[in-house]
């Protein structure tokens, strides 16, 4: 395939209308659900005791409400039971060339395993992103994270692999040391998470280096929202390096499943790699487009590990025909993720989602991406304290009405008041791949800890 001059990677695919896409994920989906009835013990026996088989998918309505729902408890459970990977796998030890895990940032590590057509497959999701931003195959990709079991990441070098492109390793390195590579190897592309690129950027100011001046001509980011979900970290990240800053939306045992679109306000979903559709997460039927409900995702990039009607947890506001504004017909994601069904706490009697409370924080002016939402248990009631570490340049006069207007931007949108404390600029922790910014006190772990602490 020649990709000279295009706009797209793949620009036949990327274009496709509704009914055609629509009918290329039928015929994928029927070939999944017969390769998962005939390589899989574990989907065998979970369709049999629903009462389902392959033959009774005639139609993507027919997918979406027969195919029982598989969800990722469901695989750590076998992975608990049968090490290393479960029931789940459809391939033998000699086909599977790479192991993964995911983050673990929700519970335990879920294993991945991956064959090599899985790896070409979820690599090529990164590139659709990053053609329509611009980068080409003679770009080079600095990649500030290091190289451990974390699948996120990996599957970027994949793309890159895929893309033809050069890959300049930082694992292993100091963020001092991030700096100087930049400077010295003059990559054109930086991979990291978002908030990692905002450490960079600080590390950079504190050595007296301005990166807007590298020869970083773009930023590339996933593991938490990024440029695509809010435009103040968009913000931050263009000027910082001077550069044009894209995000996708990967969810690790699945694929990189949505590339950024190049308007930066959303996501697309990768369709040559996943179906997906929107599920209401307490009915399980399936919403309108542009109501905010969970992302169930079928995905085509894994043959080792099938993920089939997989909840994802994911609560997005999506669209099958996209409103974005740009010649791709993918589904968008509109605002990336916007919480998590799984995650939900009451307070003062409100439903509060932490991901639409950190979104909300993110776009405070002055905020830094370094705040953490404190989760503990008063009586039966839960309790939500938000500790905000204020941007350098923010004078100490500033801090008490930017904590201010985090409470009311919180109590406008969400509907509670919640407590806000600050903290000094520089005191809160820095990670190289997920920002930590929930600290739940309530689990049992985090009790005994302090119970230790206190006793020392």
């Amino acid at each position: 395939m020649s990709h000279s001059g295009a706009e797209h990677w793949n620009q036949w695919a990327e274009t496709l209308n509704r009914e055609e896409l629509d009918a290329l994920h039928l015929r994928r989906l029927k070939r999944v659900l017969d390769y998962a009835w005939a390589r899989s013990a574990f989907y065998r026996q979970h369709w049999q005791r629903a009462g389902f088989h392959p033959d009774m998918v005639q139609s993507l309505d027919d997918f979406k409400h027969r195919v029982p729902l598989t969800d990722k408890q469901d695989f750590l459970q076998m992975q608990e039971d049968f090490p290393p990977y479960g029931p789940t796998v459809a391939v033998g030890a000699a086909d599977i060339s790479h192991h993964a895990e995911t983050s673990g940032s929700t519970g335990l590590p879920l294993r991945i395993p991956f064959t090599d057509y899985d790896t070409e497959r979820y690599g090529e999701s990164w590139i659709y992103g990053w053609w329509v931003l611009g980068i080409r195959p003679h770009d080079s990709f600095y990649f500030a994270f290091n190289w451990g079991n974390y699948a996120g990441f990996w599957s970027a070098y994949w793309g890159v692999r895929r893309l033809g492109a050069t890959v300049y390793s930082g694992g292993g390195q100091t963020t001092e040391q991030h700096v100087r590579n930049i400077l010295g190897l003059k990559p054109t592309v930086l991979i990291s998470t978002p908030s990692y690129a905002l450490r960079i950027l600080e590390a950079a100011r504190e050595m007296g280096i301005d990166l807007s001046a590298s020869s970083l001509r773009f930023t590339y980011h996933a593991g938490e929202p990024g440029p695509c979900s809010l435009a103040s970290v968009r913000r931050k990240l263009d000027e910082g390096f001077g550069a044009i800053s894209g995000e996708l939306l990967g969810i690790a045992e699945v694929d990189a499943v949505a590339p950024g679109c190049r308007l930066r306000h959303g996501v697309h979903m990768s369709e040559m790699s996943n179906f997906s559709w929107s599920m209401d997460p307490r009915s399980h039927e399936e919403v309108a487009d542009g109501v905010i409900a969970e992302n169930v995702v079928t995905t085509y990039a894994n043959s080792a590990q099938p993920l089939i009607n997989y909840r994802t947890h994911d609560l997005v506001r999506a669209y099958n025909r996209p409103p974005c504004g740009c010649d791709m017909t993918w589904r968008y994601l509109d605002g990336v993720v916007l919480g998590r069904s799984d995650y939900m706490v009451t307070v003062k009697g409100t439903n509060v989602y932490p991901a639409a409370v950190e979104n909300l924080i993110s776009d405070v002016p002055g905020v830094s991406p370094y705040f953490q939402l404190i989760l503990s248990r008063e009586g039966s009631f839960d309790e939500l304290l938000i500790r905000l570490e204020p941007d350098s340049h923010i004078s100490s006069q500033e801090w008490d009405g930017i904590a201010e207007e985090v409470v009311r931007r919180i109590k406008d949108v969400v509907g509670v008041r919640l407590r806000a404390e600050v903290a000094a600029p520089g005191s809160l922790p820095r990670h190289d791949l997920k920002a930590e910014r929930i600290v739940d006190l309530r689990r049992d772990e985090f009790r005994r800890e302090l119970d230790r602490q206190g006793g020392q």
